[in-house]
């Protein structure tokens, strides 16, 4: 309960019932104070917010102030408290909202992947459509395969690509599972549609001299999806 009324989640009725518990029991009062401490980097989330112009004015003079003795000592006045549970209140409103909308912007990029720029159906020697080819604007290039090539002992698929017909062609990554997989290549210029994309067989590792050495399992032209 002593969270929930630091985070601004309570009700009322709770609050006050803190807030009587905290008058009486020193141990309460403690744990309280050291519930505000622990929140305390929400408060540094929140920023501050102007009151209404004139609240002050129309705030004092909805104010009951009897006049009267002091209290005794032995009554612990909660004028205060109430009024730093109030600012508390409200600064954990903000940092919770701020807190949820963060993590929804960030669960949404999430599930909204950049669209690919350009896609390759690649086929084998017959034919046959071996593997889905989508490749990004930053060459981020998912490989999907459509079917479970027989990759002898030894041997792993590379994926492979030509920015530039007259170029060598440039390796993208291994498929070392031998299952569908996403590869990040730096430092090449965006895909563009006609662009080469293939599979090839190459030894544990990777081919030894950076080309393709081995049977091609799958090969393709690039073109633009229809988005």
């Amino acid at each position: 309960m002593i969270d929930e009324v630091v985070l601004g989640l309570a009700s009322d009725a709770d609050c006050a019932k803190l807030d009587r518990m905290a008058a009486e029991d020193p141990a309460v009062a403690a744990l309280l104070e050291r519930a505000r401490l622990r929140f305390a980097p929400l408060d540094d989330t929140a920023a501050p917010q102007p009151l209404p112009e004139g609240f002050w004015n129309r705030l004092t003079d909805r104010l009951d102030v009897p006049d009267g003795p002091a209290a005794p000592a032995e009554i612990v006045e909660l004028d205060d408290v109430r009024a730093r549970l109030a600012r508390w209140r409200r600064a954990t409103y903000g940092a919770v909202a701020a807190t949820v909308l963060l993590a929804f912007l960030a669960g949404w990029s999430l599930l909204t992947p950049t669209p690919p720029l350009v896609v390759t159906v690649l086929l084998d020697a017959s034919g046959g459509a071996v593997a889905l080819v989508e490749s990004a604007p930053d060459n981020t290039t998912r490989i999907t395969l459509l079917e479970q090539p027989a990759v002898p002992s030894g041997q792993v698929m590379q994926v492979w690509t030509k920015p530039d017909d007259a170029g060598p062609p440039v390796s993208l990554g291994l498929l070392a599972d031998g299952t569908s997989e996403t590869l990040t290549i730096r430092g090449l210029t965006a895909p563009t549609a006609r662009q080469l994309y293939e599979i090839t067989l190459e030894p544990a590792g990777g081919s030894p001299t950076n080309l393709p050495t081995g049977p091609i399992l799958g090969v393709g032209r690039a073109n633009d999806p229809v988005i």
